[in-house]
């Protein structure tokens, strides 16, 4: 089982000021300019940003998203029209490594108010099975490597999916909050009130899922993305991807039969796929061995197909489904 790592408050302060420092010059007069309507014009790269944005931000912004409902975010390719638009916004809210198109482009976009979620929290590095062991052989980087079982998308490595962590997700929240501040100093204090009140509400999601996976009958579960590792480590959970952190990946052979062995050892009841990627390998992978199938949802988009509206609702119907695969008590 993983042993949870826990970041000093100074590590995450020092982390949101470098996140920050771009925008700490910017003083009243150098607020965002913004259009008639007297709203910070915000562009999100994909959900995750987009939901922090409509949070924090509330009446007093006006958000759009590049990612639209039901686009897998690491594939999307902008238009040529999305990417003009780009420089026409106030404020930009992105993460860096998830969609490489949309760092190339805003990297070139010219926009001052630009924040990189990667910057307001501590990255890690996770592999497709995480810290887990199994008969006391610890699977390292090296056996699980990039090219059997995907590619990782963050920068030197590092394992972008943060928002699937709570905490790390009211971390950023934290840092975005400010960001706005200085991007609007008008609203400051709204966005401050919005940013304490998400916060608030991160909190309680994670206090739900400590509660709720506290004692399990298996600490095991496999999915077909590898976008839960740092949900995994927060919680004492192993998680098995079956691709890397692309969900698009094929495993090899080996790693199949690697699961199937896994499966057996660790009691695992299911394999889960996520509603924005091709089911076929898990549903496979669940009919060789004799498991069920379920989803769990990485969040990357909402779509008619969610298992909840918003990013709370979304993450208690995860919370449930993995009670029910690990066989909470």
């Amino acid at each position: 089982m993983n042993v949870r790592r826990l970041i000093p408050t100074a590590a995450v302060a020092s982390v949101t000021v470098l996140g920050l420092t771009a925008l700490s010059a910017c003083s009243s007069s150098d607020a965002a300019d913004k259009d008639g309507d007297g709203k910070l014009n915000v562009t999100a790269s994909f959900y995750p940003m987009q939901y922090l944005a409509k949070e924090i931000g509330g009446d007093h912004v006006s958000v759009d998203t590049l990612t639209k409902p039901g686009v897998e975010p690491h594939d999307l390719e902008l238009s040529p029209k999305q990417t003009a638009s780009l420089g026409e916004s106030d404020f930009i809210l992105y993460l860096k490594g998830i969609q490489p198109a949309v760092d190339d482009a805003i990297g070139q976009s010219g926009v001052k108010n630009t924040v990189d979620a990667a910057e307001l929290t501590e990255l890690e590095k996770h592999g497709t099975g995480v810290g887990h062991d199994h008969g006391g052989e610890e699977h390292s980087e090296e056996e699980h490597s990039e090219e059997e079982h995907g590619h990782d998308e963050g920068e030197a490595g590092t394992d972008p999916h943060i928002w699937l962590d709570p905490v790390k997700y009211a971390e950023v929240a934290e840092g975005v909050g400010k960001a706005m501040e200085k991007a609007d100093p008008d609203h400051a204090a709204a966005y401050k009130k919005n940013t304490k009140a998400l916060v608030k509400k991160l909190d309680a999601l994670n206090t739900k899922f400590e509660d709720g996976l506290k004692n399990t009958k298996s600490k095991t579960f496999i999915t077909t993305h590898s976008a839960f590792g740092y949900l995994a480590e927060r919680y004492g959970l192993d998680q098995e991807g079956i691709a890397g952190v692309d969900p698009e990946s094929d495993p090899s052979p080996a790693r199949i039969k690697e699961l199937q062995d896994i499966a057996k050892k660790d009691d695992v009841s299911t394999v889960f796929f996520e509603t924005l990627a091709s089911d076929k390998t898990a549903k496979t992978l669940a009919t060789d061995a004799n498991l069920k199938t379920d989803v769990l949802d990485p969040l990357e988009g909402i779509t008619d197909k969610s298992k909840g509206d918003d990013y709370v609702g979304v993450m208690e119907s995860n919370l449930a489904a993995l009670q029910k695969a690990l066989g909470a008590k």
